[in-house]
């Protein structure tokens, strides 16, 4: 059983029990630190630090090296809103995180201090954990990051009944704007589980202490509240899982994590352990892994224009057309990341070697991208259609996009979309090298890339690839990319990753197309395409790639 499988049948009831905190009582307010006059004039979330259970039991998997400290904690917001927007002008400039006061009269903003939150991912540094053995010793501490978009529920009855605010904070390392939110009357849990980073804790009894650190205390007013929590480690040597994700795998987005500088090592079934992806929130880990990677069948899709599973009944009738005023996507690229050397992972060649990348094509809007495919009796092709609809979600145009193929592969076997997107690697002076075969695609909002952009869809249906790609028998489908968020796939499949056995050492480019035939209506086409500098060494068999910083992102 892979370290992935051991993940996906993690199970969750901390996340899960929001029944378990309506008897919770709130603590007092305190007056955060310095802020703008007229944010101190407003009600503000009153937090407080609890623990949903007095007792947890966690599993130590045989062959794992240890267990994950998923301890039930939770910070319950009360009065008004907890809520955060994220953002940053540009790969250039830092990450700006503005504290959103909504007191249901007024709304007001303060900055929190610089340098105070670094990237998408939540508040860093916010929960200290400390782990006692029985006999009283510290055998662990860490400190974790909260975010408030983790796995939450109510604390009271009379609380909103469902939450506005997304369900997971972004690990995509080209995110450009986020939103973080817990409703008044909620409560989000607070632990950090880090996948590439399990505690090695034996089978036994143990003391869990966690508190809020000092400057969260202090900037948010919440009391000191230190819960402790007995802590029970259970050995267990079931090889079975609990259903794994279809798109989980053990090569998921190779170089995810695997990287501690600029320089990649290589690995593959012949090099190295495969490494395991970066931990994901606990929203994503529930619902499945985030990222494209294998695919699979059985899946769900939808926007806010259409009901999830639904294409049209029929093929769009009339003059195909599209109004000049209408609202359209923009789909654009991100910069290539995960990027690592393997020898092709799944159905390589011996003494070959691949470039491993990941890639995002994201739709900026302010309309989402919504593509239907429609079969002909015995045909081996969908003819596809984007759709176009005016503020009121009223349909008023559609042209042909090209069309929808079968991939009948292993770990694939659904409707892909042709022509979504296409990769190149390039020489130094950016001509073209090596071209990848990927590039038919079921369309799916893996990430949130910019929650801030107009009409950004916090709750987009298909985040995990439960998509509407169809089965073999499909008449049609409809795939959808909604407005805020992106598509990532995993290249690390001979054919899709480049084959670099026969290139010389030195600097090349990674190619990002969105759009690359220009079939897909767009309301801009010219930031569809993105560079990614890579730096190829080593000797044959044992290449290296080394990655540099694409300005301030330092993820290889």
């Amino acid at each position: 059983m892979t370290s992935q499988q051991h993940r996906m049948r993690l199970k969750r009831p901390a996340l899960v029990a929001a029944a378990a905190l309506t008897a919770l009582a709130a603590g007092a307010w305190v007056a955060p630190g310095a802020e703008s006059a007229q944010a101190s004039t407003a009600a503000k979330p009153k937090l407080k630090l609890i623990a949903a259970s007095k007792s947890v039991t966690l599993d130590r998997w045989e062959g794992e090296p240890g267990v994950y400290l998923d301890l039930g904690t939770y910070v319950t917001v009360d009065d008004v809103p907890l809520e955060f927007k994220v953002t940053r002008k540009s790969y250039k400039d830092p990450v700006v995180a503005k504290q959103i006061i909504r007191d249901g009269t007024s709304t007001h903003t303060r900055t929190l201090p610089a340098g105070l939150v670094k990237n998408f991912s939540g508040l860093p540094g916010f929960l200290n954990v400390s782990i006692k053995n029985a006999a009283g010793q510290e055998v662990t501490k860490s400190k974790g990051t909260f975010c408030p978009n983790n796995a939450s529920g109510r604390i009271r009855p009379d609380a909103p009944a469902t939450s506005k605010y997304p369900e997971s904070c972004s690990e995509n390392p080209f995110t450009l704007g986020s939103v973080w939110g817990v409703e008044k009357g909620w409560a989000s849990n607070s632990s950090t589980v880090d996948y590439d980073k399990p505690v090695d804790l034996p089978a036994g009894e143990y003391t869990a202490k966690v508190s809020v650190a000092k400057k969260y205390r202090d900037l948010f007013g919440i009391p000191d509240n230190r819960p402790t929590i007995k802590v029970t480690v259970r050995q267990n040597s079931d090889g079975g899982g609990e259903g794994v994700s279809s798109r989980s795998s053990a090569h998921h987005g190779a170089g995810h994590g695997a990287h501690s500088g600029h320089s990649a090592a290589h690995y593959g079934p012949r090099g190295a352990e495969a490494p395991t992806p970066p931990a994901l929130s606990h929203a994503l880990e529930v619902r499945g892994m985030a990222h494209h990677l294998g695919d699979g069948p059985g899946h769900t899709d939808g926007s806010r224009i259409a009901p999830a599973l639904k294409a049209n009944t029929g093929r769009p009738t009339g003059r195909a057309g599209v109004p000049a005023n209408v609202p359209k996507p923009d789909l654009r690229s991100l910069p290539a990341w995960g990027i690592a050397v393997t020898d092709g992972e799944e159905g390589d060649v011996p003494g070959k070697d691949y470039l491993a990348f990941s890639a995002n094509v994201w739709n900026a809007g302010p309309a989402p991208l919504v593509v239907d495919g429609f079969r002909s009796p015995g045909a081996e092709l969908m003819d596809s259609y984007q759709y176009f609809y005016d503020a009121d979600g009223k349909q008023v145009g559609y042209t042909p996009s090209g069309t929808m193929e079968w991939d009948p592969r292993v770990g694939h076997e659904h409707w892909h979309f042709t022509d979504f997107a296409s990769y190149r690697l390039l020489s130094a002076d950016q001509t073209q090298q090596e071209r990848s075969g990927k590039e038919a695609f079921c369309l799916a909002n893996t990430d949130a890339i910019d929650y801030t952009v107009k009409n950004a869809n916090w709750h987009p249906y298909n985040t995990d690839l439960s998509t509407a790609c169809g089965e073999r028998n499909a008449i049609s489908v409809r795939e959808v990319l909604d407005v805020g968020s992106g598509d990532t796939y995993s290249q690390y499949r001979p054919g899709q990753s480049f084959d670099i056995t026969g290139l010389a050492n030195g600097t090349y480019y990674i190619q990002v197309i969105a759009n690359p035939e220009k079939r897909l209506q767009e309301s801009n086409l010219n930031n569809n395409i993105s560079l990614r500098k890579v730096v190829l060494g080593g000797a044959p068999g044992a290449r290296t790639v080394t990655v540099p910083p694409y300005d301030l992102v330092d993820a290889p």
